[in-house]
């Protein structure tokens, strides 16, 4: 999948200190990349909108924690 014409927005949940760093892309067709800030050329995760939408909920409901 191309995403060089992605927007990518680093993740409100992300560190302030340049750690612990995510950055979000919305792709075609419901797609969500996700991807690490401090290493943009790197391995990148795409997941469906519905599911992107799981993950934060269970994120806010610190179900990983």
């Amino acid at each position: 999948m191309d995403l060089s014409a992605a927007r990518w927005r680093k993740s409100t949940w992300s560190g302030g200190d340049g750690g612990e760093c995510v950055e979000v892309a919305g792709g075609p067709a419901g797609v969500v990349a996700v991807r690490d800030s401090k290493n943009p050329h790197g391995p990148v995760l795409l997941c469906g909108a519905g599911e992107w939408k799981a993950f934060l909920g269970g994120v806010r409901g610190e179900a990983f924690g």
